[in-house]
Protein backbone atom coordinates (compact mmCIF):
# COMPACT_ATOMS: atom_id res chain seq x y z
CA UNK A 1 0.00 0.00 0.00
CA UNK A 2 1.38 3.43 -0.98
CA UNK A 3 0.95 6.19 1.62
CA UNK A 4 1.08 9.90 0.56
CA UNK A 5 2.62 12.45 2.95
CA UNK A 6 -0.95 13.79 3.34
CA UNK A 7 -1.85 10.28 4.70
CA UNK A 8 1.01 9.52 7.23
CA UNK A 9 0.35 13.32 8.76
CA UNK A 10 -3.52 12.42 8.55
CA UNK A 11 -2.64 8.97 10.66
CA UNK A 12 -0.03 10.41 12.65
CA UNK A 13 -2.38 13.48 13.83
CA UNK A 14 -5.29 10.58 14.88
CA UNK A 15 -2.71 8.49 16.99
CA UNK A 16 -1.68 12.20 19.06
CA UNK A 17 -5.55 12.80 18.83
CA UNK A 18 -5.93 9.35 20.08
CA UNK A 19 -3.15 9.97 22.59
CA UNK A 20 -4.94 13.07 23.87
CA UNK A 21 -8.30 10.84 24.26
CA UNK A 22 -7.03 8.34 26.02
CA UNK A 23 -5.37 10.42 28.92
CA UNK A 24 -8.53 11.96 29.64
CA UNK A 25 -10.58 8.53 29.49
CA UNK A 26 -12.07 7.51 32.57
CA UNK A 27 -12.85 3.77 32.83
CA UNK A 28 -16.08 1.92 34.38
CA UNK A 29 -17.15 -1.05 34.75
CA UNK A 30 -19.28 -3.83 36.76
CA UNK A 31 -22.66 -3.83 37.99
CA UNK A 32 -25.83 -3.80 35.38
CA UNK A 33 -27.54 -2.32 38.74
CA UNK A 34 -25.65 0.28 39.13
CA UNK A 35 -25.13 0.95 35.72
CA UNK A 36 -27.91 3.33 34.97
CA UNK A 37 -26.94 6.00 37.98
CA UNK A 38 -23.34 5.78 36.28
CA UNK A 39 -24.02 6.15 33.09
CA UNK A 40 -26.16 8.98 34.05
CA UNK A 41 -24.18 10.61 35.74
CA UNK A 42 -21.38 9.90 33.75
CA UNK A 43 -23.84 11.34 30.33
CA UNK A 44 -24.20 14.84 32.47
CA UNK A 45 -20.40 14.61 33.11
CA UNK A 46 -19.68 14.29 30.01
CA UNK A 47 -21.86 17.22 28.31
CA UNK A 48 -20.37 19.67 31.31
CA UNK A 49 -16.90 19.03 30.12
CA UNK A 50 -17.67 19.37 26.45
CA UNK A 51 -16.42 16.57 25.58
CA UNK A 52 -13.03 17.00 26.86
CA UNK A 53 -13.23 13.95 28.73
CA UNK A 54 -14.85 10.35 28.06
CA UNK A 55 -15.80 7.96 30.49
CA UNK A 56 -16.62 4.65 29.39
CA UNK A 57 -19.18 2.77 31.21
CA UNK A 58 -19.18 -1.38 30.96
CA UNK A 59 -21.44 -4.22 31.88
CA UNK A 60 -19.77 -7.00 32.75
CA UNK A 61 -21.64 -8.20 36.29
CA UNK A 62 -19.95 -7.22 40.08
CA UNK A 63 -17.70 -10.27 40.63
CA UNK A 64 -16.46 -9.73 36.65
CA UNK A 65 -16.15 -6.12 36.88
CA UNK A 66 -14.21 -6.72 40.47
CA UNK A 67 -11.65 -8.71 38.36
CA UNK A 68 -10.80 -6.29 35.83
CA UNK A 69 -10.72 -3.50 38.66
CA UNK A 70 -7.99 -5.51 40.54
CA UNK A 71 -6.18 -5.87 37.46
CA UNK A 72 -5.56 -2.10 37.71
CA UNK A 73 -7.47 -2.40 34.17
CA UNK A 74 -10.39 0.35 35.31
CA UNK A 75 -10.73 3.44 37.46
CA UNK A 76 -14.35 2.64 38.82
CA UNK A 77 -16.01 0.15 39.86
CA UNK A 78 -19.77 -0.57 39.97
CA UNK A 79 -20.86 -3.19 42.27
CA UNK A 80 -24.53 -4.21 43.62
CA UNK A 81 -23.00 -5.84 46.67
CA UNK A 82 -19.39 -4.95 48.76
CA UNK A 83 -16.68 -6.32 47.72
CA UNK A 84 -16.03 -9.90 48.93
CA UNK A 85 -12.47 -11.42 50.91
CA UNK A 86 -11.63 -12.84 47.98
CA UNK A 87 -11.50 -9.66 45.95
CA UNK A 88 -9.67 -7.50 48.71
CA UNK A 89 -6.99 -10.34 48.54
CA UNK A 90 -6.70 -9.67 44.99
CA UNK A 91 -6.51 -6.30 44.76
CA UNK A 92 -4.09 -6.24 47.34
CA UNK A 93 -2.16 -8.44 45.84
CA UNK A 94 -1.79 -6.40 42.69
CA UNK A 95 -1.42 -2.92 44.76
CA UNK A 96 -4.61 -1.93 43.96
CA UNK A 97 -6.15 0.45 46.92
CA UNK A 98 -9.63 1.53 46.59
CA UNK A 99 -12.47 4.08 48.23
CA UNK A 100 -15.60 2.38 49.05
CA UNK A 101 -18.51 5.11 47.93
CA UNK A 102 -22.23 3.88 48.69
CA UNK A 103 -24.44 6.13 46.08
CA UNK A 104 -27.81 4.31 46.68
CA UNK A 105 -30.45 1.78 47.99
CA UNK A 106 -32.27 -0.54 45.88
CA UNK A 107 -35.39 -2.60 46.66
CA UNK A 108 -34.32 -5.76 44.68
CA UNK A 109 -37.24 -6.70 42.87
CA UNK A 110 -38.92 -10.14 42.20
CA UNK A 111 -41.48 -9.82 39.17
CA UNK A 112 -43.80 -11.50 36.96
CA UNK A 113 -45.60 -11.33 33.47
CA UNK A 114 -48.24 -9.13 34.13
CA UNK A 115 -50.91 -11.52 33.31
CA UNK A 116 -49.38 -13.74 36.24
CA UNK A 117 -51.79 -14.73 39.10
CA UNK A 118 -49.04 -14.43 41.55
CA UNK A 119 -49.18 -11.16 43.91
CA UNK A 120 -47.21 -12.32 46.99
CA UNK A 121 -44.66 -14.82 47.50
CA UNK A 122 -42.32 -15.58 51.09
CA UNK A 123 -38.89 -15.75 50.98
CA UNK A 124 -39.43 -19.82 51.83
CA UNK A 125 -40.98 -20.23 48.52
CA UNK A 126 -38.31 -18.16 46.94
CA UNK A 127 -35.72 -20.53 48.50
CA UNK A 128 -37.86 -23.40 47.45
CA UNK A 129 -37.96 -22.25 43.90
CA UNK A 130 -34.16 -21.20 43.84
CA UNK A 131 -32.50 -23.84 45.83
CA UNK A 132 -30.25 -26.22 44.52
CA UNK A 133 -32.33 -29.36 45.52
CA UNK A 134 -34.49 -27.35 43.54
CA UNK A 135 -32.82 -27.97 39.86
CA UNK A 136 -34.79 -30.32 37.82
CA UNK A 137 -37.03 -31.30 40.13
CA UNK A 138 -39.03 -28.26 41.30
CA UNK A 139 -40.33 -27.31 37.38
CA UNK A 140 -44.54 -26.46 38.66
CA UNK A 141 -45.72 -23.10 40.52
CA UNK A 142 -48.14 -25.47 42.41
CA UNK A 143 -44.56 -27.74 43.62
CA UNK A 144 -44.06 -24.11 45.33
CA UNK A 145 -47.42 -23.86 46.75
CA UNK A 146 -50.57 -26.14 45.82
CA UNK A 147 -52.54 -23.09 45.15
CA UNK A 148 -50.45 -21.85 42.62
CA UNK A 149 -51.03 -22.77 39.23
CA UNK A 150 -50.52 -26.55 37.77
CA UNK A 151 -48.08 -24.64 35.24
CA UNK A 152 -44.22 -24.93 34.34
CA UNK A 153 -42.43 -22.67 36.29
CA UNK A 154 -40.37 -20.56 34.30
CA UNK A 155 -37.00 -18.69 35.69
CA UNK A 156 -35.10 -15.82 35.07
CA UNK A 157 -31.88 -14.69 37.03
CA UNK A 158 -28.68 -13.00 37.24
CA UNK A 159 -25.88 -14.16 36.03
CA UNK A 160 -22.68 -16.13 38.31
CA UNK A 161 -21.02 -13.04 37.60
CA UNK A 162 -23.38 -10.39 39.16
CA UNK A 163 -23.26 -9.12 42.21
CA UNK A 164 -27.11 -9.15 42.17
CA UNK A 165 -27.04 -13.12 42.21
CA UNK A 166 -24.93 -13.56 45.04
CA UNK A 167 -27.19 -10.93 47.08
CA UNK A 168 -29.97 -12.60 46.39
CA UNK A 169 -28.98 -16.03 46.54
CA UNK A 170 -27.30 -15.38 49.88
CA UNK A 171 -30.67 -13.54 50.95
CA UNK A 172 -32.83 -16.57 49.77
CA UNK A 173 -30.94 -19.58 50.65
CA UNK A 174 -28.44 -18.54 53.29
CA UNK A 175 -25.77 -19.26 51.01
CA UNK A 176 -24.20 -16.45 48.52
CA UNK A 177 -24.28 -18.26 44.86
CA UNK A 178 -25.93 -21.25 46.44
CA UNK A 179 -28.60 -21.40 43.68
CA UNK A 180 -30.32 -23.94 41.11
CA UNK A 181 -28.28 -23.95 37.43
CA UNK A 182 -31.38 -24.81 35.32
CA UNK A 183 -32.69 -21.26 34.46
CA UNK A 184 -32.12 -18.21 32.26
CA UNK A 185 -29.00 -16.60 33.10
CA UNK A 186 -27.89 -13.07 32.14
CA UNK A 187 -25.57 -10.10 33.61
CA UNK A 188 -27.82 -8.06 31.70
CA UNK A 189 -30.93 -7.39 32.86
CA UNK A 190 -32.86 -5.96 29.80
CA UNK A 191 -32.51 -9.41 28.57
CA UNK A 192 -34.22 -11.00 31.91
CA UNK A 193 -36.84 -7.99 31.48
CA UNK A 194 -37.85 -9.50 28.01
CA UNK A 195 -37.67 -13.07 29.13
CA UNK A 196 -40.21 -12.26 31.58
CA UNK A 197 -42.39 -10.09 29.67
CA UNK A 198 -43.02 -13.17 26.75
CA UNK A 199 -44.04 -15.91 29.71
CA UNK A 200 -47.10 -16.04 31.32
CA UNK A 201 -45.48 -18.38 33.65
CA UNK A 202 -42.01 -16.50 33.96
CA UNK A 203 -40.54 -14.92 37.41
CA UNK A 204 -37.11 -13.00 37.75
CA UNK A 205 -35.43 -10.57 39.85
CA UNK A 206 -33.19 -7.79 39.28
CA UNK A 207 -32.53 -4.13 40.64
CA UNK A 208 -35.82 -1.75 40.75
CA UNK A 209 -34.38 0.50 38.46
CA UNK A 210 -34.75 -2.03 35.55
CA UNK A 211 -38.74 -2.55 37.06
CA UNK A 212 -39.72 0.71 37.10
CA UNK A 213 -38.54 1.24 33.62
CA UNK A 214 -40.75 -1.28 32.23
CA UNK A 215 -43.59 -1.27 35.02
CA UNK A 216 -46.12 -1.82 31.90
CA UNK A 217 -44.55 -5.13 30.83
CA UNK A 218 -43.94 -6.58 34.57
CA UNK A 219 -45.83 -7.36 37.22
CA UNK A 220 -43.94 -6.74 40.71
CA UNK A 221 -44.30 -9.16 43.35
CA UNK A 222 -44.68 -8.56 47.18
CA UNK A 223 -42.49 -9.85 49.28
CA UNK A 224 -43.64 -11.58 52.98
CA UNK A 225 -41.17 -10.37 55.58
CA UNK A 226 -40.16 -11.17 58.53
CA UNK A 227 -43.28 -9.73 60.50
CA UNK A 228 -45.71 -11.45 58.51
CA UNK A 229 -46.30 -8.17 56.03
CA UNK A 230 -46.66 -8.43 52.51
CA UNK A 231 -44.56 -5.45 51.04
CA UNK A 232 -44.28 -4.51 47.69
CA UNK A 233 -40.77 -2.73 46.35
CA UNK A 234 -40.79 1.19 47.45
CA UNK A 235 -38.55 4.09 48.78
CA UNK A 236 -40.94 4.41 51.71
CA UNK A 237 -40.28 0.42 52.38
CA UNK A 238 -36.51 0.58 51.75
CA UNK A 239 -36.24 3.46 54.29
CA UNK A 240 -38.31 2.39 57.06
CA UNK A 241 -36.76 -1.18 56.52
CA UNK A 242 -40.04 -2.93 56.06
CA UNK A 243 -38.61 -4.75 52.93
CA UNK A 244 -35.88 -6.43 54.31
CA UNK A 245 -34.67 -8.69 53.53
CA UNK A 246 -34.51 -7.52 49.59
CA UNK A 247 -33.15 -4.10 50.36
CA UNK A 248 -29.07 -3.97 49.99
CA UNK A 249 -26.92 -0.88 48.92
CA UNK A 250 -24.68 -0.27 45.79
CA UNK A 251 -22.08 0.94 45.76
CA UNK A 252 -18.76 2.02 43.74
CA UNK A 253 -15.55 1.71 44.05
CA UNK A 254 -12.62 4.31 43.30
CA UNK A 255 -8.98 3.25 42.54
CA UNK A 256 -6.22 5.05 44.21
CA UNK A 257 -4.35 5.30 41.37
CA UNK A 258 -6.76 6.25 39.32
CA UNK A 259 -8.29 9.33 41.50
CA UNK A 260 -4.83 10.59 41.72
CA UNK A 261 -5.42 11.50 37.57
CA UNK A 262 -7.90 14.73 37.39
CA UNK A 263 -10.40 13.38 34.84
CA UNK A 264 -11.17 10.59 37.73
CA UNK A 265 -10.75 12.88 40.59
CA UNK A 266 -13.56 15.19 38.37
CA UNK A 267 -15.71 12.50 37.58
CA UNK A 268 -16.14 11.19 40.99
CA UNK A 269 -16.53 14.65 42.59
CA UNK A 270 -19.27 14.95 39.88
CA UNK A 271 -20.64 11.90 41.02
CA UNK A 272 -20.98 12.86 44.84
CA UNK A 273 -22.84 16.22 44.12
CA UNK A 274 -25.05 14.84 41.39
CA UNK A 275 -25.59 10.89 42.15
CA UNK A 276 -28.38 11.53 44.68
CA UNK A 277 -30.61 13.15 42.16
CA UNK A 278 -29.56 10.87 39.69
CA UNK A 279 -30.16 7.50 41.81
CA UNK A 280 -33.80 9.28 42.59
CA UNK A 281 -34.18 9.57 38.49
CA UNK A 282 -34.04 6.13 37.82
CA UNK A 283 -35.99 4.91 41.07
CA UNK A 284 -33.45 3.77 43.46
CA UNK A 285 -33.21 5.42 46.94
CA UNK A 286 -30.55 8.07 47.37
CA UNK A 287 -28.80 8.22 50.49
CA UNK A 288 -28.99 11.21 53.15
CA UNK A 289 -26.56 14.42 52.16
CA UNK A 290 -24.50 13.12 54.90
CA UNK A 291 -23.08 10.01 53.39
CA UNK A 292 -22.41 11.84 50.33
CA UNK A 293 -20.31 14.00 52.71
CA UNK A 294 -19.32 11.66 54.42
CA UNK A 295 -17.55 10.11 50.89
CA UNK A 296 -16.13 13.32 50.24
CA UNK A 297 -14.39 13.69 52.99
CA UNK A 298 -12.74 10.05 52.74
CA UNK A 299 -11.45 10.95 49.49
CA UNK A 300 -10.15 14.44 51.28
CA UNK A 301 -8.50 12.62 53.91
CA UNK A 302 -7.53 9.69 52.35
CA UNK A 303 -9.41 7.11 53.94
CA UNK A 304 -9.31 3.34 52.15
CA UNK A 305 -10.77 0.66 52.02
CA UNK A 306 -14.43 -1.24 52.84
CA UNK A 307 -16.98 -0.89 56.02
CA UNK A 308 -17.69 -5.06 55.44
CA UNK A 309 -15.46 -6.44 55.95
CA UNK A 310 -14.92 -8.64 52.89
CA UNK A 311 -18.66 -9.81 53.66
CA UNK A 312 -22.06 -9.13 51.62
CA UNK A 313 -24.10 -8.34 54.37
CA UNK A 314 -28.27 -8.95 54.07
CA UNK A 315 -30.60 -6.60 55.32
CA UNK A 316 -28.20 -3.73 56.80
CA UNK A 317 -30.21 -0.64 57.44
CA UNK A 318 -29.12 2.65 55.89
CA UNK A 319 -28.67 4.24 59.40
CA UNK A 320 -26.11 1.06 60.02
CA UNK A 321 -24.35 2.24 56.51
CA UNK A 322 -24.06 5.54 57.62
CA UNK A 323 -22.98 4.34 61.22
CA UNK A 324 -20.47 2.17 59.88
CA UNK A 325 -19.32 5.03 57.34
CA UNK A 326 -18.42 7.57 59.92
CA UNK A 327 -15.96 5.08 61.51
CA UNK A 328 -14.20 4.33 58.26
Amino acid sequence: MNFTRKTVFVALAGLMAAGVAQAQLVKVDGSSTVYPVTEGVAEEFQKAKKGAMKVTVGISGTGGGFKKFCRGETDVQNASRPITAKEMEDCAKAGVKYYEIPVAFDALTVVVNPKSTIKQLTIAELKTMWEPAAQGKVTKWNQVNPSFPDAPLKLFGAGADSGTFEYFSEAVTGKAKSSRGDYTASEDDNVLVQGVQRDVNAIGYFGYAYYAENKNKLKAVAIVNAAGKAVEPSEAAVIDGSYNPLARPILIYVSEAGYKRPEVKEFVEYYLKHGAQMAKEVKYVPLPAKSYELSADHLKKGKLGTVFGGKNEIGIKIEELLAREAKL
